[in-house]
């Protein structure tokens, strides 16, 4: 599946939720399935700079795509970071240095959350897309 198709089977699955409080269940549910990062990588050095909550997020090259995995401590931070990773998960760097993130918008999510969260979400983004200009630029 083409990152722009997983970032519309995601705008489809919150379309199918009426009201914001069914989005952000299906937001904790999320970050329940997301798989847990190796005790290893929950270290300070992976800590997401710009979140309230606490987001270890790391990333290695396989094959010339990036694999991520992450937690948080807080459970709707897990399920937008979960969010994240599914959409930027094993893609290669400059298919996430060129993404849009519109789908974020169009799911309606950052208006949905506090400006802390929101800050939170753009660091998460920014830390991904640092991580893919730095695998870019290895050989």
């Amino acid at each position: 599946m083409t990152l722009a198709q997983t970032q519309q089977e995601l705008i489809s699955e919150f379309a199918m939720f009426s009201d914001w409080q069914d989005r952000y269940e299906h937001l904790i549910e999320l970050g329940k399935d997301l798989p847990l990062i190796a005790p290893e990588h929950k270290v300070d050095d992976n800590l997401v700079r710009g979140c309230q909550s606490r987001v270890w997020l790391h990333a290695s090259p396989r094959n010339g795509h990036i694999h991520f995995t992450a937690d948080s401590d807080a459970m709707i931070t897990k399920g937008i970071v979960a969010l994240l990773v599914r959409v930027f998960n094993d893609r290669t760097p400059q298919e996430i240095l060129g993404a849009s993130t519109e789908f974020i918008d169009r799911i309606g999510l950052r208006a949905h959350l506090s400006p802390n969260r929101a800050n939170g979400l753009s660091a998460m983004i920014d830390q991904m897309k640092r991580y893919a200009l730095a695998y870019s630029a290895k050989p």
